[in-house]
């Protein structure tokens, strides 16, 4: 009897097994553990976060201004004597952001963006080599949001003075 018992807890106890839910797929609300985070503030929601804004780590700059049809880029990675400085055009799909540097015909490639957050890959096409001097790269480079402000994201400007989001694109 008790066995039977037994047997028929644990058949019970299977029907009521909850599904596991399927993986984020991109543009979709967060789930579970990343939802509550969203909600309760600890980090920020990318899916509903403008890109607008100055990041920086160190000496490494990054400027993103609104365009008249996407949005313009501009970056600056200072190691005294060797920098990469570079103006382009910046689109955004969910967390992807996809960057051409016009004036490095070439360079062209996708970054994360988590919220108050940029990464740039790990590799980036050969071309955009000529953004930097010497052994200078915008590989790797990570930036964290230090404003969300239109004017002062407009401000920051290459070794030489340029600005690197200023003006029209």
């Amino acid at each position: 009897m008790k066995a039977g018992l037994i047997l028929l807890l644990l058949a019970l106890s299977a029907c009521s097994r909850q599904p596991e839910a399927p993986a984020k797929a991109k543009g979709t609300p967060a789930n579970g553990l990343e939802a509550a985070a969203i909600e309760a503030g600890v980090i920020p929601d990318p899916d509903s976060s403008d890109i607008t804004g100055l990041y920086a780590r160190d000496t490494d700059r990054v400027c993103i201004v609104p365009a008249t049809s996407a949005y313009r880029i501009g970056v600056f990675v200072d190691y005294g004597d060797q920098h990469c400085g570079g103006s382009g055009v910046v689109t955004r799909v969910g967390e992807t952001l996809t960057l051409d540097f016009p004036s490095a015909p070439g360079c062209s490639f996708d970054a994360r963006f988590e919220g108050d957050r940029i990464a740039f890959p790990g590799k980036v096409p050969d071309a955009c080599a000529t953004l930097c001097e010497q052994r200078a790269s915008i590989a790797a480079l990570n930036v964290d949001r230090l404003s969300e402000s239109i004017s002062e994201a407009s401000t920051l400007r290459d070794a030489k003075g340029k600005a690197l989001c200023g003006g029209a694109n």
